[in-house]
């Protein structure tokens, strides 16, 4: 997003931590009606263009949503994308971007009040590995022609018991409402989501064997001071990795392995 979008997005994430710091607001449920907006303004191109209108009133772009939304949301809802219709928005698009961002924000919220956004984080990190390792699946899960239905039987079978609620929601709200985004790169957008919740930089860490718990908290330790934030550390393990580690944060790798390092010197003795 860019410019007028960006503040907006600031403005509507505030207001939104401030209603979910309320007790007396159902995060889940909240997150439920904003991700039903979504798909409403995804689908609904023309309504889109309206309520993002720069040369229509704040005001009367408010009223709108409210009287749209009035009977089919919580109040607490319909506020929220009342104020974020009074703001401008570079693009129409941005407007439902920002409340599909939102509505992760939310279900992510429920998970940090129970205590249990550490695990939702690994889960979706394990989870976009599995989905990384098996053709099959992925295929099955972004298939176009496929039933919404389906997909959600499927990921109900393969996450219900095993995976928070919280997880279950987010990737289930993923794959049947995709918005044009590749699976691993929504996956990747809601794990930097959790790690925001915390304030932390995710980085992936890649061993050619399981780190120890020692050896987690002093690369942990490292890279935060490195990077000058908390790090949550999402570790894999490949075995072509022969010595060492490679780190990802964001789009910087840190290659400290040793196969790595014989490539390197390989391609050196061929220049």
């Amino acid at each position: 997003m860019n410019g007028a979008s960006r503040e907006a997005l600031a403005a509507a994430r505030e207001r939104l931590d401030t209603l979910t710091d309320s007790t007396s607001v159902d995060a889940v449920t909240l997150a439920d009606e904003l991700a039903a907006v979504t798909a409403l303004l995804d689908r609904e191109a023309g309504l889109r263009r309206v309520v993002t209108d720069p040369a229509q009133s704040g005001e009367a772009k408010a009223e709108l949503v409210q009287r749209l939304l009035g009977a089919q949301v919580s109040g607490t809802a319909a506020d929220l994308v009342a104020g974020m219709a009074r703001a401008r928005w570079s693009q129409p698009r941005d407007l439902v971007d920002a409340l599909e961002e939102l509505a992760d924000i939310a279900d992510l919220t429920a998970a940090e009040k129970r205590g249990t956004l550490d695990e939702v984080e690994d889960e979706l990190f394990r989870f976009g590995r599995i989905v990384s390792s098996s053709t099959e699946l992925r295929a099955a899960l972004t298939d176009r022609s496929a039933d919404g239905r389906a997909k959600t039987e499927l990921l109900h079978r393969l996450l219900g018991g095993r995976a928070k609620p919280a997880t279950e929601r987010l990737v289930v709200r993923l794959v049947t409402a995709p918005r044009g985004r590749s699976l691993e790169a929504g996956l990747e957008s809601l794990s930097k989501l959790a790690a925001e919740r915390r304030d932390r930089v995710v980085a992936v860490v890649t061993s050619a064997v399981p780190l120890s718990d020692t050896q987690k908290q002093r690369l942990g330790a490292a890279l935060g001071k490195l990077y000058g934030r908390r790090m949550h550390l999402n570790l894999d393990v490949d075995p072509d990795v022969v010595g060492g580690m490679r780190v990802q944060v964001g789009d910087e790798v840190i290659n400290g392995s040793l196969a790595d390092r014989l490539d390197e010197a390989a391609r050196r003795m061929a220049s």
